[in-house]
């Protein structure tokens, strides 16, 4: 029987190794940690975004990076496929808002659980507290592992679903760069995705924990809109998070390399200018009689109104009656385009994946397996594959992990 070892005990490697040893192979699954899916516990607030039910060419249509590699992987094993399999390990599932997928409890643990059991119901040999410290190859084959307490694992064919190096404290400390590195691969640069931003103005620290919804975020360089977002977002001791900016992080990471970018935030995206304006009007005249601190209630959480009256430059004890058009234009202005200069992505650490990883040119799409080394596959974010917020990623860790595990 052929013997395959995966690395990993992710998503990716879970799925990966349950496939395999379902077609018989005698599977052993090498995790460092002292439970499985560390990452998957911590994802969608611990709720678990496990995938989008959205059709196959709408969920590549949210790939940012190398789409066209995700293609045989999607079109194998869908996103039906992986409700339907955590239906048949105990774990019902929901769609919410976005076609968003989650387990019908709101805990993630439930997704780990199913997945265990459809690795255990095929006789995977799941190894906790098992760190592999070297891929041992010859002639351009693979015949085995070094553990790190230097004991030899023997094998036909590996699988590396080791993750990027987001959230190290889930494990995902990079060892499948540095095995792919070992093996002749080529890295593409590794950077945060899916990350925080940073701001430079000072205001934003005052609003920390202000959280918005129905917001435009609009990203602007050298006079060009680059992206924007509609949605959810929150001010931080730091700048902005959420998943608009998420999102947004996604598509100005490049820019932000030696230069600052301008987003511009619309607080009303659903009025126009006149007819943001006309509220306007309308909530002055409710409240005539009050200065201008009083009367912007209505309009806007708490948190925010000093520092829209600070920007917008009227004076805050202003009566409402006395404000004039010029001044009103200028609000209406700042609320539909609030302007911040980001500085910089969070760290890596901070992120929620990793961009960059192994070249997918030295991958073949169709089975995962490397063009460079014999019976070593990769599955999962060790790949330069994104995607953006939605349960995208999770969706490109099942299908390679499982293309991977029918190739073996």
């Amino acid at each position: 029987m052929e013997k395959v070892v995966v690395i990993g005990g992710g998503a990716a490697g879970m799925i990966a190794a349950g496939t395999a040893a379902s077609r018989g192979k005698h599977v052993i699954l090498l995790e460092k940690n002292d439970k499985l899916g560390k990452k998957i516990y911590i994802t969608g607030k611990g709720r678990c975004n496990i995938t989008n039910y959205s059709d196959i060419e709408e969920l590549l249509n949210h790939v940012t990076t190398n789409k066209n590699f995700l293609y045989s992987a999607f079109y194998t094993f869908t996103n039906d496929d992986i409700i339907n399999l955590l239906n048949k390990y105990g774990t019902p599932t929901k769609i919410e808002r976005g076609n968003r997928v989650f387990p019908k409890s709101d805990k993630s643990s439930d997704v780990i659980k199913a997945l265990e059991k459809y690795m255990v119901s095929y006789g995977v040999d799941i190894k906790l507290n098992t760190e592999v410290k070297e891929i041992l190859t010859k002639d351009q084959k693979i015949f085995g592992v070094k553990l790190s307490n230097n004991k030899i694992i023997n094998c036909d064919k590996i699988i590396i679903a080791t993750g990027g190096i987001s959230y190290p404290s889930t494990g995902s400390t990079g060892d499948g760069y540095r095995f792919a590195k070992e093996m002749g691969h080529n890295i593409k640069p590794l950077k945060p995705a899916l990350v925080p931003l940073e701001v430079e103005e000072d205001w934003v620290k005052q609003l920390q924990g202000l959280s918005l919804k129905n917001v435009l975020l609009k990203a602007v360089y050298n006079n060009k809109e680059i992206h924007s977002e509609f949605g959810e977002m929150i001010f931080t001791h730091f700048g902005i998070s959420g998943p608009i900016v998420l999102s947004m992080s996604s598509y100005i990471s490049n820019y932000l390399k030696n230069k600052k970018i301008q987003v511009f935030l619309n607080l009303k995206p659903a009025l126009d200018e006149e007819k943001l304006d006309k509220r306007i009007i309308r909530d002055f005249d409710k409240y005539s009689r009050k200065q201008f601190k009083n009367a912007l209630s209505d309009l806007l959480p708490s948190k925010i109104i000093p520092i829209i009256i600070q920007l917008s430059g009227i004076q805050e004890n202003k009566y409402v009656n006395q404000i004039t058009k010029d001044e009103r234009k200028r609000l209406v202005d700042l609320l539909m385009n609030l302007s911040m200069t980001i500085t910089k992505t969070r760290p890596v650490k901070e992120a929620i994946i990793t961009s960059g990883g192994i070249n997918v040119k030295e991958i073949n799409p169709s089975t995962m397996e490397s063009k460079k080394m014999e019976g070593v596959y990769f599955a999962g974010e060790v790949l330069d594959v994104e995607a953006l917020t939605g349960g995208y990623n999770l969706q490109i860790a099942f299908s390679t992990g499982y293309l991977a595990g029918i190739s073996v």
